[in-house]
């Protein structure tokens, strides 16, 4: 999986697992002083260290590169676990059931294939995308490409990923896609109340801040005062600048005073929090569209990304709420949280289909970095067990 956030400007970033959790970096020179907005509330919390092994990234400059590059490869070892782990629900219950259809026969028939198609269903793969593999693997059975059981569970991994694959040749598959010297990088978070939204950016600041950039959070969920309060919790826990206003300011300009600060301040990435209420899609369409212009007029392609988060758990429901937001967002890529929570994880196949975007992280757990860049490679092994 590899680092998490690769859009930096360094060669070489150490995770010194081999050292204390209260190490220090050396002292660097001080940052240039911030001029805040003075409509806005910048809450500054100390640096606490975090008892992940994970937070205290730094340049590994004392340590050669077989020293790094091993422990780059250990590090990626354990996500790659931790990821299978997340998705052992539902490979235990996609292998058993379909052990159960492959059970004592040699033959790939009719009614073989349709208790396949009953099974992927069941697993939220989905009624369209589970049609499509199926059609895919008639043909193969007619050719005589697929003559047994072995090469018709190859046959359905291949296809899933494929769709996997295909899906991140749209929207942002990757931070790499802008150019380095434009800063900050910014994020805007969109998702329906519930989802793990705020989480998600409490993730995203701590994986992304422990890879040794400067992060800023945006409070622009003015709607919903437990929202700033939330991400309060989570801007101290992490070690993480929040700017917030008082409730019923205008989301666009509490983004731009954060686009001031971020810059004043040198961050290299701004993670905007935004409502989550569709009952209102007009004023949500208006509210956005705003937000995204100011954010374009004081950062060149701003925003860069725009994610959406989905509760894996929600199934087929939350594909539908994707639908929803993508009418009025401009979403360009998908969280699926709650991914260690499910039976049905095969719902990550129906939004890269139905969608046509890319995932870009998964939640696994409810540590602080128990979220993952997505491969597609990964889950796709972890649901078959290899």
């Amino acid at each position: 999986m590899g680092l998490f956030w690769r859009r930096k400007k360094d060669d070489f970033v150490s995770l010194r697992l081999n050292e204390p959790a209260e190490a220090k970096p050396e002292a660097e020179a001080p940052p240039p002083p911030v001029v805040e907005p003075p409509a806005s509330t910048v809450k500054e919390e100390p640096q606490v260290p975090s008892r992940s092994p994970f937070a205290t990234s730094v340049l590994g400059l004392n340590l050669s590169i077989e020293e790094l590059q091993a422990q780059e490869l250990a590090l990626e070892q354990e996500f790659a676990a931790r990821f299978r782990r997340a998705v052992a629900a539902t490979r235990d219950s996609l292998s058993e059931k379909l052990d159960t259809v492959f059970a004592a026969r040699k033959q790939i028939d009719d009614e073989l294939l349709d208790q396949l198609e009953e099974v992927l269903i069941a697993a939220d793969i989905g009624v369209p995308t589970t049609l499509d593999i199926l059609e895919k693997v008639r043909r193969g059975v007619a050719r005589k490409q697929i003559n047994d059981i072995d090469t018709l569970k190859q046959a359905i991994k291949t296809e899933l990923l494929n769709i996997l694959q295909a899906s991140e040749r749209e929207g942002i598959a990757s931070e790499l896609s802008v150019p380095e010297g434009i800063s900050p990088y910014v994020m805007m978070i969109v998702g329906v109340n519930g989802v793990g939204k705020t989480t998600t950016i409490g993730k995203l600041a701590q994986r992304i801040k422990a890879e040794g950039n400067d992060v800023l959070i945006c409070a622009a969920d003015t709607f919903r005062a437990a929202a700033s309060d939330q991400l309060a919790i989570w801007a101290e826990r992490t070690g993480v600048p929040l700017i917030q206003q008082k409730q019923g300011t205008d989301p666009a300009a509490v983004l731009f005073d954060s686009l001031k600060a971020a810059k004043a301040r040198g961050s290299e990435v701004l993670i905007v929090d935004t409502a989550g209420r569709l009952h209102t899609k007009s004023n949500l369409m208006a509210e956005l569209e705003k937000m995204k212009r100011v954010a374009g007029r004081e950062v060149e392609g701003a925003p860069h990304e725009t994610l959406l988060v989905v509760d894996a758990v929600t199934g087929q429901n939350g594909l539908e709420q994707a639908r929803q937001f993508l009418k009025v967002a401009g979403v360009t890529g998908i969280v699926l949280t709650k991914l260690d929570g499910t039976a049905k994880g095969g719902i990550a196949v129906a939004i890269a289909k139905e969608l046509n975007l890319p995932i870009r992280y998964a939640g696994i757990g409810e540590k602080v970095d128990d979220l993952v860049v997505f491969d597609p490679q990964q889950y796709v092994n972890g649901l078959f067990g290899n």
